[in-house]
């Protein structure tokens, strides 16, 4: 008699999270390359600082105040579709930079072409992924997938600054853009866009999921959701408290930090090698982040990460120097496990507080965080032009984090979701 052993099946959520997981890195690639091109692109160009951080600043604000008109194309295309176009869009501007002679074309390419590829599937896609295909692990899954963007900074960093140096920015800039064409392929086999498409129901559900309406009008959905959010204090704690995550994160330490620590005489090399350290120790911040979503109150997991986010921005200054000394690497590992740790719990409240709209009202709640990027990268190039170094940058960026936590505890405990946008 022939005995048979059944092997558990693998839900399709977790192969969708997968094929999102590498998508997220590639895009997140050429957000990588700024903070190690600044002083390339300076040294060429002779451009200032504060017009390669303009750059960073229109990047960021595209990148924040697409992801809810994103969200709300995945509504209308799907995800695949989406997240296919934005990665060929990326690798254009990537690609785009190399014939670049202006400052206006680094602004077209870097700012608006890679702010607009970049912001149309990377946190709001994550969020969708997480809303439309899990219920159980939500938070953990939001969290590995937030991560991504860590990853693709550890893998890509210590690459891009290493081409720069040997081959030049333009090389770099070239590997960043074949990265992103190559992962097209696998979004478009194995991405779907809702688990009613495959007859499932989503991770933690037995029972199939009912076919989704499919939405027109996606710019009135997207600002439809936003009026609505917009008149409840949540929301705008919300909105407060990332804005000044975007500040303190990819504003000013991954735009600026290299930049800063070799100011204090560290080679760049080892500056990037350093950053590229945080991405490690965030991937691991962040997952943990969404397992304790699942389990501890979102508020209160805001409020912790943004005092300790605090607590080490306003001892940077003093811990920088031409070598890499045990203070740093405390540093390092500390500001990276709360990177990004934000991210799931910002995430669950979004998704407990609004419902289905959840995913667009995070977009717009992004979109917030974005602009707290700009305004920090191109401030902290200005603060440096003019003070010849970043040290008022790093405490005003400690006594915004403050801030934020105070803003995170704040918010109202939510007793039921608010159906909003849904015209």
């Amino acid at each position: 008699m022939q005995l048979t052993t059944s092997r558990p099946k693998v839900h399709r959520a977790w192969i969708i999270a997968g094929a999102a997981f590498f998508a997220l890195l590639a895009a997140a690639g050429f957000r990588a390359a700024p903070g190690v091109l600044i002083d390339p692109l300076h040294e060429e160009f002779g451009w200032s600082r504060a017009t390669i951080a303009s750059a960073v600043s229109v990047n960021l604000v595209l990148y924040g105040l697409f992801a809810p008109f994103a969200a709300a194309l995945m509504e209308r295309f799907g995800m695949r579709r989406v997240a296919a176009t934005a990665l060929v869009v990326v690798a254009i501007g990537a690609g785009g930079t190399v014939f670049m002679s202006e400052s206006w074309q680094l602004i077209l390419c870097w700012g608006v072409l890679v702010g607009v590829g970049t912001g149309s599937m990377a946190m709001s896609f994550a969020a969708t992924v997480a809303a439309r295909w899990f219920v159980r692990s939500r938070g953990t899954v939001t969290g590995i997938l937030t991560a991504a963007g860590a990853t693709g900074q550890l893998i890509f960093l210590p690459i891009v600054a290493k081409l720069a140096i040997s081959e030049g920015w333009r090389t770099a800039s070239l590997v960043i853009a074949i990265a992103a064409l190559a992962v097209v392929p696998l979004v478009l086999l194995a991405i779907r866009d809702h688990p009613a498409d495959l007859g499932i129901g989503p991770y933690g559900v037995d029972e199939p999921a009912e076919v989704p309406e499919r939405r027109t009008g996606t710019a009135k959905r997207a600002l439809s959701v936003l009026f609505s959010a917009a008149r409840t204090r949540t929301f705008w704690l919300l909105a407060v408290g990332f804005a000044i995550c975007g500040a303190t994160t990819n504003g000013l330490v991954s735009t600026h930090f290299v930049p800063a620590a070799h100011d204090h005489g560290m080679p760049q090399t080892t500056a990037a090698g350093l950053l590229a350290l945080v991405g490690i120790f965030d991937v691991v911040g962040t997952i943990a982040s969404g397992w304790l979503t699942d389990r501890v109150d979102p508020r209160i997991l805001l409020g912790v990460y943004y005092a300790l986010r605090g607590i080490s921005l306003a001892l940077l200054p003093q811990l920088l120097s031409d070598s890499v000394e045990m203070s740093t690497w405390a540093f390092i590992i500390f500001y990276g496990l709360d990177w990004v740790a934000t991210v799931p719990p910002t995430v669950a409240l979004c998704v407990r507080q609004f419902g289905e709209a959840g995913p667009i009202v995070f977009g717009w709640v992004f979109a917030s965080h974005q602009l707290g990027a700009a305004i920090a990268a191109f401030g902290a190039g200005v603060i440096r032009d003019h003070f010849g170094d970043y040290a008022v940058a790093w405490y005003i960026a400690a006594g915004l984090a403050i801030l934020g936590s105070l803003a995170s505890i704040s918010i109202r405990r939510p007793n039921t979701s608010v159906a909003i946008g849904v015209s």
